[in-house]
């Protein structure tokens, strides 16, 4: 499996993005696709994930009710809508995905850079 993570920007406080993660290569059908960041200087965070064969997400305490992880099948693509961004959003976003059962995850997209102005 590849990913290509794409849709990071420039955006004032308060604003929206949404950025996403093309999948290709084989079934994602036992799959779990996280959505990751890294800010300046902090370890690397899990923002949110989504199994991808029911559809159920888990986000992180910061970013739950204003973060949205969704996937499209057909298009084995994952999203992450972004809303009411804060300036302490800003971070390089990836994606990545891993066996449901695994502990950790093994393939990364390329990171897509997320600046938040106050």
């Amino acid at each position: 499996v590849q990913l290509q993570a794409s849709g990071g920007g420039l955006v004032q406080a308060g604003g929206s993005l949404r950025l996403s993660c093309a999948a290709s290569g084989r079934s994602l059908s036992s799959d779990v696709m996280g959505w990751f960041r890294q800010a300046p200087g902090k370890d690397r965070e899990l923002v949110g994930s989504i199994l991808w064969t029911e559809g159920r997400t888990y986000y992180t305490d910061s970013v739950e009710g204003r973060f949205t992880i969704s996937r499209d099948k057909a298009k084995k693509t994952m999203y992450l809508q972004m809303n009411a961004l804060k300036p302490e959003d800003t971070a390089a976003y990836y994606c990545a995905r891993k066996r449901r059962y695994e502990s950790n995850y093994d393939t990364w997209g390329q990171g897509t850079q997320v600046t938040v102005s106050s």
